[in-house]
């Protein structure tokens, strides 16, 4: 197979997309690791519960939020199935659309997500500018 000649731009684009899947598994392990320490929450639970709480009425179709935490339909489902069994989210059919799911946040699940928004701003302002803690370089 012939080598192919790769550019210095292309290069400095591989070292920038891998820094910043490092950033992000970094960013993602401490949040998931304080979120569950100090409030039983996974870092997925806690951003369903954000966006629920964001909204006027605490409620959502199932479809939209995953949309707005970047987690498919089945991961989702999984995730507000556990925040439905500790009791901080309920579902419903949608009124409007019977195919549709609404999820809907409890009190409790507002009070959990208040309680836990201060751990995961912290989280948030030490690690996103915060330099790297592993290095990018390539494998040998």
């Amino acid at each position: 197979m012939a080598a192919t000649k790769v550019s210095v731009e292309t290069t400095a684009d591989v070292r920038a997309w891998r820094e910043l899947l490092a950033r992000h598994a970094d960013i993602t392990c401490a949040l998931d690791r304080a979120l569950q320490t100090h409030h039983a929450l996974g870092m997925s639970e806690y951003e369903v519960l954000e966006r629920l709480a964001e909204l006027p009425d605490h409620s959502a179709k199932i479809a939209t939020v995953a949309k707005s935490v970047h987690l498919s339909q089945s991961a989702l489902s999984r995730v507000i199935a556990r925040l439905e069994t500790d009791g901080l989210v309920t579902r419903d059919v949608c009124t409007q659309d019977r195919r549709a799911v609404i999820v809907c946040l409890t009190a409790e699940g507002l009070r959990r997500q208040a309680e836990a928004q201060p751990t995961q701003r912290e989280v948030l302002a030490d690690r996103l500018h915060a330099p790297l803690i592993k290095s990018c370089e390539p494998i040998d």
